[in-house]
């Protein structure tokens, strides 16, 4: 489960945030049936923040009867309150979840024993393994790695799902983090563009966005890099730099809205008050789209 391709759906809703079940079924199938190694359910594409616990929970019973056993579910359980981080992880666990993903999602910036203390107690609310998500960029806290080792020495916690390395030493920073937790911890990385060389450096997993509409090829470019195929992994990331350029430009979170409706896999807006990628940026996405499958 916490090898290899892990690929992230959106969350289809309506306007109110309902999760729009059959649709979301028709994803969580697709991503089984192609053969990725897990699916991340409800993670920053998914689109947690947005959803109300209901419709947190709705969407892994949705995801649970969808996957019918064939792929482990990773469920992000992130929320303001610890008390609330800790009814989703329960949630997550009595709806058939495989794992939990958490980030220290805050208002007020929170210091490292705070964040330590946060993931003790949601670490405490179920017996699935957990993963940190590392996550600076959305939640203005970064794991340093005395905190990472920390972490990684309560019961539960069983890997970490890094930020692509500002100087682009995952090497290094790959070797740092195995000195520092215990044997079998996993490192895996999220950032779509940076997946080839976090693969090629020796990470576990790889946590992908674009994964959850465009499995076929992700999952190309993650086995070419796991194999130590450094120039057919090359070559598929190239492939992907189309798409790369709008993900910087416009978000991921948006462009994957606009995938799903090329594709004709759902018809959503991102929820409110994000907005969709301007018209004049979809001649863009659907040739990049092509660039893939040609």
């Amino acid at each position: 489960m916490l090898e290899g391709l892990s690929a992230f759906p959106p969350t289809p809703t309506d306007a109110e945030g309902t999760v729009q079940a059959e649709a979301l079924a028709r994803l969580i199938d697709r991503l089984a049936t192609a053969g990725v190694d897990s699916i991340g359910l409800l993670g920053s594409t998914g689109g947690y923040a947005f959803l109300s616990r209901e419709e947190r929970r709705r969407a892994v019973e949705i995801a649970r009867e969808a996957v019918a056993g064939r792929t482990p579910l990773i469920v992000s359980v992130g929320a303001l309150r610890t008390d609330a981080a800790e009814a989703l992880a329960r949630d997550a666990q009595q709806a058939g979840a495989d794992g939990l993903l958490l980030a220290p999602v805050s208002y007020t910036p929170l210091n490292e024993e705070e964040v330590f203390q946060h993931f003790v107690a949601v670490a405490g609310a179920s017996d699935l393994p957990l993963v940190i998500y590392n996550n600076p960029s959305t939640t203005k806290f970064t794991f340093s790695l005395d905190l990472i080792e920390r972490l990684s020495q309560l019961p539960t916690v069983a890997a970490v799902k890094m930020p692509l390395p500002a100087a682009g030493d995952f090497a290094g920073e790959i070797a740092n983090l195995r000195r520092r937790t215990p044997p079998g911890f996993s490192i895996g990385y999220s950032g779509d563009w940076g997946a080839a060389d976090a693969l090629l450096s020796g990470a576990d997993a790889f946590y992908s966005v674009v994964a959850g509409l465009l499995p076929t090829p992700a999952l190309a470019l993650t086995r070419a890099a796991m194999a130590g195929d450094a120039e057919e992994a090359r070559r598929l990331d190239t492939a992907f730099e189309p798409l790369w350029v709008l993900f910087k430009q416009f978000g991921s979170f948006r462009v994957m809205y606009a995938i799903a409706a090329e594709l004709g896999l759902f018809h959503a807006a991102p929820p409110r008050p994000v907005l969709p990628i301007p018209d004049e940026a979809l001649p863009r996405m659907a040739a990049a789209l092509e660039a893939l499958q040609g």
